[in-house]
């Protein structure tokens, strides 16, 4: 058995240890590909994403709010079955309601 030498760092104690691949690692590994999958397709991919739209992080907040806001007073008002329609004019970006089945205005 050599001899240890004294005042290593944690860094240099460590340099050229492999750590040997478990079962445990491989299935958590696996565990994490799955949950990674799942999110992307409940959430979608981040290039999708509205924040990648150049939005800051507290406006993309509002933004949310007042979504949330509109769907919940819908939801009150017994409006269930519906789709948000964007439009822009000029300056301003409008997002309606609209019930589906009925035509729109």
């Amino acid at each position: 058995m050599g001899k240890i030498p004294k005042g290593l760092s944690d860094k240099d104690m460590l340099d050229g240890y492999v750590e040997e691949v478990t079962m445990e690692a491989q299935f958590m590994a696996a565990e994490a590909a799955e949950e990674k999958k799942r999110r992307e397709k409940i959430f979608g991919k981040k290039e999708n994403s509205l924040s990648m739209s150049g939005l800051d992080d507290e406006t993309l907040d509002k933004l949310g709010r007042k979504l949330l806001e509109l769907k919940m007073e819908l939801f009150r008002e017994g409006m269930k079955n519906y789709t948000l329609k964007v439009k822009r004019e000029g300056w301003d970006i409008i997002i309606t309601p609209v019930v589906k089945g009925k035509p729109a205005k």
